[in-house]
């Protein structure tokens, strides 16, 4: 069946929205619930996951509480508690922003760092049912994700 094009954007069949369909759902339980590495991630680190997600996003260097705020998709007051929690671990501080004297910035101590480093570490290492795939498969896989992620 020939595609055409509206908007841009291809109109699938019904099977090929079916097998989309299937795909999508499948990657979500790959990714969600069998390989889940949030669960790994926080037991190492004995911390919540979304403490977690803050070490990472503030490993990139320091940023404003809002920032982070907007980074984790949090309200302030919910990543103050979260900031909190990280400084009276010793993973994280608060400094003078240098830009505005006013403002604070968040940034991670060396052990917030090993942490953060840790966390990358166990949620980017691929699972053995991934890495037993034969190389061609993985190559169509990083083929069609590449093209998926722009």
């Amino acid at each position: 069946m020939e595609r055409t094009h509206t908007g841009g954007h291809p109109e699938a069949d019904e099977a090929d929205r079916e097998r989309a369909a299937r795909v999508w759902q499948g990657m979500g339980t790959l990714v969600l619930e069998r390989y889940n590495r949030r669960k790994a991630v926080a037991d190492a680190l004995g911390m919540s996951f979304n403490r977690v997600r803050a070490l990472r996003r503030l490993a990139g260097g320091p940023i404003t509480l809002r920032e982070l705020a907007e980074r984790l998709t949090a309200d302030p007051p919910y990543t103050t508690v979260i900031v909190d929690d990280l400084v009276r671990r010793g993973l994280a501080e608060r400094i003078t922003n240098p830009a505005d004297r006013r403002s604070k910035l968040v940034h991670l101590t060396e052990e917030g760092e090993a942490k953060a480093a840790l966390a990358t570490g166990i949620l980017m290492t691929p699972p053995d049912a991934l890495l037993a795939l034969p190389s061609e498969d993985i190559r169509a896989l990083d083929r069609v994700l590449t093209k998926l992620l722009g």
